[in-house]
């Protein structure tokens, strides 16, 4: 059993890791990461804190397009092309299907994630030059640049001699390479001086991405369910939909949960993703303390189970095939 669904889950890997569109939405990301601190210079006073925001919202956002493409992918296509009879004629069990295809997803999007936080970390640390006389962090531009590069040329190499896939061998070796970088950048101030405690990075902007991955993990869930049933535009919308209701769930439910049942319903029903945003607290120079990560951890757990379990519920009576139902 556990076999299986190592099997599914690592074939789901390699398949979103082909799929171009999650290389085009991994690359955009990064594109507005690069142009991130060259765009926060035009405010008063909050440059460094508009730069975190506009970071933490691309790693919100790709998570989001990534998580409901890649499902499309790899739920929606196999059941609308019918190739995924012959996976449930082995015999395999649906629920499990369901469960390794979301641990397949969750580990891709896990993947892009960590690699937009590493590049988040750089663009961060690299800040906002608000004056003409500050100087480049020229360390992460040469680490971002080597990166870059070296990404480029590996890839290009492994796909003309191995016929390896450009863009699934590009994000692989972007993230071994991108983490080398930041191991360097670590004990590397901006004078080039080994010195680790001016390194630039902060531990907030560590447990931030944390929290948005959490987030995210939801998102993969609700990407695998929809799909289940839905087509890849309805799966988007309905994504999306989830996704903006719950960032205002305490102020369209929380409000009123105390005085109305619809509302406690609804406020029980959709994830609060507020639970996991903590721009806030850039403004109000908060920190986030350890401690809520386990509680974001526990929250996440709980709904994505939930989830799961609805998945497989609307799975279990699906009709796949040629004689298929819509």
């Amino acid at each position: 059993m556990i076999g299986k669904l190592f099997t599914i889950a690592k074939n789901t890997v390699f398949e979103t890791l082909r799929q171009p569109i999650y290389f085009v939405i991994i690359v955009s990301a990064l594109l507005l990461l690069l142009l991130a601190p060259a765009i926060s210079m035009y405010t008063l006073d909050e440059d460094v804190k508009l730069l975190r925001e506009l970071a933490f919202s691309t790693l919100f956002l790709a998570g989001l397009f990534i998580s409901v493409f890649s499902a499309g992918g790899a739920v929606t296509e196999e059941i609308e092309s019918g190739t995924i009879t012959t996976v449930l004629s082995k015999p395999l069990p649906r629920p499990l299907f369901v469960v390794g295809k979301f641990f397949g997803l969750a580990s891709a999007v896990t993947l892009s994630h960590y690699l937009l936080s590493a590049a988040m970390l750089m663009a961060v640390r690299h800040g906002v030059l608000e004056r003409a006389s500050d100087e480049p962090d020229w360390p992460v531009i040469t680490v971002a640049a080597t990166v870059f590069l070296l990404t480029v040329l590996i890839s290009t190499l492994l796909n003309y001699f191995y016929e390896w896939q450009f863009s699934a061998t590009a994000v692989v070796f972007g993230t071994i390479l991108g983490s080398a970088g930041l191991l360097f950048l670590a004990f590397v101030d901006r004078n080039w001086q080994v010195n680790p405690s001016q390194n630039g990075f902060h531990l907030f902007d560590i447990y931030a991405s944390t929290l948005l991955l959490f987030a995210v993990l939801i998102i993969v869930a609700l990407a695998v369910m929809f799909s289940t049933r839905l087509n890849l535009v309805l799966t988007l919308l309905s994504c999306v939909g989830v996704f903006l209701v719950g960032l205002i769930t305490d102020w369209l439910f929380g409000r009123f949960a105390e005085k109305y049942l619809w509302a406690k319903v609804g406020y029980i029903l959709f994830p609060n993703f507020q639970t996991f945003w903590v721009s806030d607290a850039i403004y109000e120079k908060n920190q986030v303390p350890a401690d809520y990560l386990l509680i974001g951890l526990y929250y996440a757990v709980l709904y994505i189970v939930g989830i799961l379990f609805l998945a497989v519920a609307l799975f279990q009576n699906k009709q796949v095939g040629q004689n298929r139902q819509y």
